[in-house]
């Protein structure tokens, strides 16, 4: 079994990998002796734990790759695949696509008791980790990869170096972080693509496939991720991709979850686990409302697609303020809380509100706020507390 498994793994690193690291590959604790990395499909797990691997001075026989869905690997516990490669002196053990094994808590646990071994595991973002946490949460360091910023886009098509910039930092010194910017690329050409399609690292294998390999990560999303992972019926799967298409044609504002139920045929009760499914697979966003004091409402007020280029799959309705809303969604949710404000669009960490336009967006909704700002489509470099909304994709 091992031999078997060994070759699959020699084989598996032996395929030509990209050079452009993503920016949580040198944020992970490789000391650590058991790693997780949750995220969308398509968001670059695979490769960013191969490259980790390529960059080891290891034999053949001491690290071994394996895919839950590979036959050989269905065919045995995780466990005994951990003993048996132990016993062949294996130092680093990756484990892809874990949440396709049943038990693997369980397994994760003693494999970390038992043996010497480093063990990085890859799972959906739609995994529940939940059941897990008392016997992983002493044990796993958990990151999660997101979709590519737009500074990671950019960075992959031109080579350049970009830096990206704490909120806090950007929201102080924006003027001077775009005149940075401007000296090296003229960003608002580059926006413009990636509202389309930049925000899976596929993009690099060919634009004129890339919107049906989004159709196809998608579907696996539904089909095999949720459907598996939630027990939800194949013949229910149609029911999530007629919500995400309801999602794609309305105003974030204007969805109920009355109008939901009855457009997709479900129960409000079974909406609620659907939006949490949608959500848990990097589909889309939900932003909860904030009212009186910090009291936050349960029902979510604004519901997006996880990013900008789902429109491109989903509908032919592309309303640009929504696009614009989705695009600085999908840039701060990943380092910061969004609720949604009585004014404004967005309060960002219970403390800045955001207004997002155009570039003649003004500040009539939130002049009298404290730290309140406009986030503005088509402008290169912004003034006081107008801000490029390109500048946002820089977050990480």
């Amino acid at each position: 079994m091992i031999e078997q498994l060994l070759k699959y793994s020699t084989l598996k690193l032996s395929q030509k990998l990209p050079k452009y690291r993503r920016f949580l590959f040198d944020k992970i604790d490789f000391n650590a002796k058991m790693i997780a990395l949750i995220g969308a499909r398509g968001a670059g797990k695979t490769t960013l734990v191969l490259q980790y691997l390529k960059s080891l001075n290891l034999k053949s026989d001491e690290f071994l790759y394996i895919s839950c869905d590979h036959p050989i690997a269905a065919s045995h516990t995780l466990f005994e695949i951990a003993e048996e490669f132990a016993k062949y002196g294996g130092k680093v053990l990756v484990i892809d696509e874990i949440h396709k094994k049943e038990n693997f808590c369980i397994d994760l646990k003693n494999i970390y008791d038992f043996f010497e071994l480093q063990t990085i595991f890859t799972g959906s973002s739609a995994i529940s980790l939940e059941e897990c946490q008392s016997d992983l949460s002493r044990r796993a360091l958990i990151y999660r990869l997101p979709i590519l910023s737009l500074r990671e886009f950019i960075e992959m098509q031109n080579g350049k170096s970009l830096k990206a910039y704490a909120l806090e930092e950007l929201l102080s010194s924006h003027i001077d972080i775009t005149v940075e910017i401007l000296e090296k690329i003229k960003p608002l050409k580059y926006f413009k693509e990636y509202l389309k399609f930049g925000a899976y690292p596929f993009f690099m294998e060919g634009r004129i496939s890339y919107h049906q390999r989004l159709v196809e990560i998608v579907n696996e999303t539904l089909f095999f991720d949720i459907a598996a992972i939630y027990n939800v019926p194949f013949v229910k799967i149609e029911s999530l991709q007629k919500l995400l298409q309801v999602i794609c044609r309305s105003n974030p504002y204007e969805i109920s979850y009355e109008g939901i139920s009855k457009i997709i045929g479900v129960s409000k009760n079974t909406l609620k686990h659907y939006l949490l499914y949608l959500n848990k697979g990097s589909l889309i966003n939900t932003i909860d409302g904030i009212s009186r004091g910090n009291a936050f409402i349960q029902k979510p007020s604004k519901i997006y697609l996880n990013n900008t280029n789902l429109f491109e799959i989903l509908c032919n309705k592309r309303v640009i303020g929504t696009i614009r809303e989705t695009f600085f969604v999908s840039q701060l949710q990943y380092n910061n809380s969004l609720h949604y404000p009585k004014n404004g669009d967005f309060m960002v960490n219970e403390k800045y509100i955001f207004e997002i336009g155009g570039k003649n967006k003004s500040f009539n909704q939130i002049k009298d706020m404290q730290n309140s700002f406009i986030a503005a489509d088509d402008i290169e470099i912004g003034f006081k507390n107008k801000i490029p909304l390109w500048l946002f994709g820089f977050l990480y």
